[in-house]
Formats: C-alpha cells, sequence, structure tokens
C-alpha cells in the first residue's frame, strides 16, 4: 500500500451514534444574565438603565410608536369586502367545443366542475358566444348571451336559463302579513 492509502485509512473512523456531534461554530453557550459583574451581564443584566424595556414585562405591542399615532392608523383605508357577492364562472363556446359530446351531453355548472372544466367555487354559470360550436349540447345556465344562443341553436343544441339564485322578480314585492 502507498503512504496516502494509509494516511486516509487513518483519517476514517467509523461513524457511530455516540461520536456524533455538532460542527465547530453551530452552537453557542447559553447567555446568562445577571450572574455578577465578571460575565459582563450583570446588575443591569444587559437591558441598561432604567426606562420601559428596563422594566420587568416590559415591552409594547407590534406597532406601537410610544403613544405617537401608529402607521396602521395613520393610512386611510379604502374599499371593502363585499360579504355578499356572487362568483359566476364564465364559460365560452370554444370552451364547450372542446369537451366530448358523448360523455357530456348536458352542460351546467355541476357537470363542468366534475368534469373540472371550471375550478373553483362559483354560483352562477354564464356561456358567452367567443368561439364556434358544432355539437348539439343542453345547456343549463344563468345568462346566455344572444351571440351564443344564436349559435348553440344553429348547431342543434338546447338552453334552459336557471334562474338566478335569491333574486326576486320585478313588480312582485312581499308583502307583510298582518
Amino acid at each position: 500500500m502507498r503512504d496516502t492509502e494509509l494516511n486516509l485509512e487513518s483519517d476514517i473512523h467509523m461513524l457511530k451514534l455516540n461520536s456524533i456531534r455538532a460542527h465547530q461554530g453551530a452552537t453557542h453557550k447559553r447567555k446568562r444574565l445577571g450572574r455578577g459583574a465578571g460575565s459582563g451581564h450583570g446588575q443591569t443584566a444587559g437591558k441598561g438603565d432604567k426606562g420601559q424595556l428596563a422594566r420587568s414585562g416590559g415591552s409594547v405591542r407590534p406597532g406601537f410608536e410610544g403613544g405617537q399615532m401608529p402607521l396602521y392608523r395613520r393610512i386611510p383605508k379604502r374599499g371593502f369586502t363585499n360579504i355578499a357577492r356572487r362568483t359566476i364562472a364564465i364559460v365560452n363556446l370554444s370552451d364547450l367545443e372542446r369537451l366530448d359530446h358523448q360523455v357530456m351531453k348536458e352542460i351546467s355548472l355541476e357537470s363542468l366542475t366534475a368534469a373540472k372544466v371550471i375550478k373553483g367555487r362559483y354560483d352562477r354559470l354564464t356561456v358567452l358566444g367567443t368561439g364556434e360550436i358544432t355539437k348539439a349540447f343542453h345547456i343549463k345556465a344563468h345568462k346566455v348571451s344572444s351571440g351564443a344562443q344564436e349559435k348553440i341553436t344553429k348547431a342543434g343544441g338546447s338552453i334552459e336559463i336557471l334562474p338566478i339564485p335569491g333574486k326576486q322578480e320585478k313588480g312582485k314585492k312581499k308583502t307583510a302579513a298582518h
């Protein structure tokens, strides 16, 4: 054997669970505060003299600016979140043309969600007339554009307009029972 091989064998030792140690500098000793002047962190324990931060429990909440009007209150608030918003899934005729006519004869919000054409949660379905359609689908939607209606009926399909959920018909008002 050569000299270099001998040196390698002597440097390599078996890795054992009882010999595993952290790398040099990976761990630090805990800073022991208030343990005498010789430690460098005695008496005031690194907190300085007096003031709110020197006291026990003396910390301020995030965003506190010492009594000055904080930034999150100085900046104007804009807009709002409408909790009664309606989400509308929009599908074009070009999207419907890509679907298999044998598998999906009826197009509705539920069937499009099941087929993963529409991803997410929606309340209503709108069909728009972008693109061409050659397959005869039965479409159940809340709204269908006039151009889309024309193309669907021309292709031999049919349309069923669903009532918009939660919307009242015009002219009819609810009267309170006395």
